[in-house]
C-alpha cells in the first residue's frame, strides 16, 4: 500500500467514522428533541447520559485507537496519584494514518464538547437547573476525551521527536566511528 495517499481519498475506516459521530450525534439529538415528545426528565437523564457515556467509550478504546492511532487511560497508583498512560502507533504507522479520519476524529471531538457548551447556556437563560445537570455530565464526559487525546498526542508528538533525535544520534556516531577506523 501507497503511504502517500491521494488528495481525494476516502475514509479508511468508514464504520469506525460511522460510530464515532453516530453516538455523538444520538445524544444530543435525544437531548434537543426530547424535550418535545417526553415529559419525564428521569427518562431524558438516563437515556442522554448513557448515549454520552457510550460515546465515552467508543472514542477512547476504540475510534482513538483506530482512526488517530492513540489510547490513553488513567490510573491510581497506592499513594491516590492520578497517573496518565498513553499509548500510540509507531511513527511509520502513524504516518500512513487516513488524514480524513483524523480530521473526522478531532473535529467532531472538538465540535461536540462545544455544542454541548451551547445546550448549557441555552439551559441557563432558560433557568433548567435540571437540564444543567445533563449537560454537564455530557459536557464532562466530552471534555475528558479532548483531554486526554490531547495529552496522548502531545505525548506522541514527544516520542517521535526522541526517537527521531536518538536515530540521527545513533548514526552520526556509527558514521563517526566507521570514519575513525577507517584512518
Amino acid at each position: 500500500m501507497d503511504p502517500v495517499q491521494p488528495t481525494g481519498e476516502n475514509y479508511a475506516n468508514p464504520k469506525t467514522c460511522l460510530f464515532h459521530v453516530l453516538f455523538k450525534a444520538a445524544a444530543l439529538a435525544f437531548y434537543i428533541l426530547s424535550a418535545i415528545f417526553i415529559d419525564s426528565f428521569v427518562i431524558i437523564f438516563v437515556v442522554t447520559v448513557f448515549l454520552a457515556a457510550l460515546d465515552f467509550w467508543v472514542v477512547k478504546n476504540v475510534s482513538g485507537r483506530i482512526l488517530v492511532g492513540l489510547r490513553w487511560w488513567n490510573e491510581i497508583d497506592e499513594q491516590g496519584e492520578s497517573i496518565w498512560k498513553f499509548e500510540c502507533l509507531d511513527q511509520e504507522s502513524l504516518a500512513r494514518m487516513n488524514k480524513k479520519d483524523s480530521w473526522l476524529f478531532w473535529w467532531t471531538l472538538y465540535l461536540t464538547a462545544v455544542a454541548w457548551i451551547f445546550l448549557g447556556i441555552f439551559s441557563l437563560i432558560r433557568f433548567q437547573a435540571d437540564y444543567l445537570l445533563v449537560v454537564g455530565v455530557c459536557l464532562t464526559l466530552s471534555i475528558a476525551n479532548i483531554v486526554g487525546f490531547t495529552k496522548c498526542r502531545k505525548d506522541a508528538k514527544k516520542q517521535i521527536q526522541q526517537f527521531a533525535t536518538q536515530t540521527i544520534a545513533s548514526r552520526f556516531t556509527s558514521s563517526l566511528q566507521s570514519a575513525f577506523s577507517v584512518v
